[in-house]
């Protein structure tokens, strides 16, 4: 830890807030995890070529959450929603570890815990990252949202390591029932992270007030930001690629493996090498890469890496080449682009930060899913192969790297101004 400290340049205020963060994250993402490959197995269930009605069908349960979700945060103040909805998820986990280990409707059932699975992901991942850049300024989540974000991804190692272990033996039930519990341990983590503002700072960032507001605000925010809706851009660039990179990846697993088991301990593999990748970047490499490189450098990462990944799996469809090329995009994402997206969040108002927030990380995010799932359904359709997918996606990569210079441009003219307003604040 001492050398980590040094590294990251920790100072003592800081090192309290920032282990809270790291188990917080940890918790978030070993909880999802666990259920991941489960969720990628039973998508499967119905066939991959109905992977598209499932992306929709998300998508719309989406468009009803994203008002409910407002008026949570609407009306009732931090240190009531962030806990109330991390724990009505880890119920509905209970409900579903006992339908699928009883064998209740299979198909049905595992469609609605796609649906499911595929929101409760977003909303947590959301909140908590929501939660982060209220806490840390600009400078400060340059520095440490790299080590915070290993703490995400030593929980993505250890739930599919817990999922590929406990699959074939325990069964469903201890999976949600262990997703449940780290769930209950991250609003202990949360309100920890909150205790420890207050005595830091002597303030309440998150306090007991509510933050008002129309049900749709999130949305009206975004319309009224150049910036804001730059990364609306990003986010439907990010999750485009992603999406057809995943159907293509369901076919090749879909053709290779016959049952739900295998189907799940190949997807756990995957994550396994992902989540070790993601880890040994960003223990060693973020801070000082971002520092290296900027943010604008470290967002451009991803269309790079996707580049990479369309090409291979293009040249070899088969299930080894996903999983390396899976592998090393996403840990790219994880390690370096994801910490760098969040500083780009440190610069706007609280309001901001979680509800147009959230809209752009769910309701943009399932929005685009849904959008790509039909384009490569169409595109199988109409007979065209991966291969030319791969060819035209590189004109919008590039698109997609300007877009990643000019967030950054944009990211360090409001951190200057709100450093010329006094209002970027120290960690607490």
């Amino acid at each position: 830890m001492p050398i980590v400290v040094k590294w990251l340049d920790v100072r003592p205020s800081e090192r309290a807030a920032l282990m809270l963060g790291f188990a917080f994250h940890f918790c978030v993402l070993a909880s999802y995890y666990l259920v991941r490959p489960l969720l990628d197995a039973l998508g499967l269930e119905g066939g991959a070529d109905k992977l598209q009605w499932l992306f929709t069908a998300t998508f719309v349960v989406m468009l009803l959450m994203v008002p409910l979700f407002g008026a949570l945060v609407s009306r009732l103040p931090a240190t009531r929603f962030v806990p109330l909805i991390y724990r009505l998820i880890a119920l509905s986990m209970l409900v579903f570890g006992v339908l699928i280990a009883n064998h209740v409707a299979p198909v049905t059932v595992g469609r609605v815990f796609f649906v499911w699975i595929s929101i409760y992901n977003l909303f947590i991942v959301s909140i908590f990252w929501s939660v982060l850049v209220d806490r840390f300024s600009s400078e400060q989540g340059r520095r440490l949202f790299g080590f915070v974000a290993a703490g995400g991804t030593l929980g993505t190692f250890i739930g599919p390591l817990l999922a590929a272990t406990m699959a074939t033996s325990f069964g469903p039930v201890a999976l949600t029932v262990a997703a449940a519990v780290l769930l209950e341990v991250a609003v202990r983590c949360y309100r920890g992270l909150l205790s420890r503002t207050e005595s830091q700072s002597g303030s309440r960032l998150l306090d007991d007030r509510r933050m008002g507001g129309s049900l749709l605000a999130g949305v009206t925010l975004i319309l009224r930001s150049r910036y804001l809706l730059g990364l609306v851009l990003f986010m439907l660039l990010h999750t485009s690629a992603a999406t057809l990179l995943y159907f293509e990846q369901g076919r090749i697993v879909a053709g290779s493996y016959a049952d739900v088991a295998s189907r799940t301990q190949f997807f756990a593999v995957v994550d396994l090498i992902v989540s070790a990748l993601t880890l040994i970047f960003q223990l060693v490499l973020t801070a000082p890469l971002i520092r290296l490189i900027g943010v604008g450098g470290a967002l451009a990462a991803l269309p790079l890496a996707t580049i990479v990944a369309f090409t291979a799996m293009a040249l070899a469809p088969v299930p080894a080449t996903v999983a390396l090329a899976q592998g090393l995009r996403r840990a790219v994402e994880f390690a370096v682009v994801r910490p760098a997206r969040e500083v780009l969040w440190t610069v706007v108002s609280r309001e901001e930060k979680y509800k147009a927030k959230n809209v752009i990380e769910t309701l943009v995010y399932r929005g685009g899913d849904a959008a790509s799932g039909w384009l490569s359904a169409g595109l199988t359709a109409l007979g065209a192969g991966f291969g030319l997918v791969a060819l035209v996606i590189v004109p919008f990569a590039g698109l997609w790297g300007w877009l990643s210079l000019w967030l950054a441009r944009q990211q360090e003219q409001k951190a200057d101004s709100n450093n010329g307003e006094g209002r970027d604040h120290e960690p607490h």
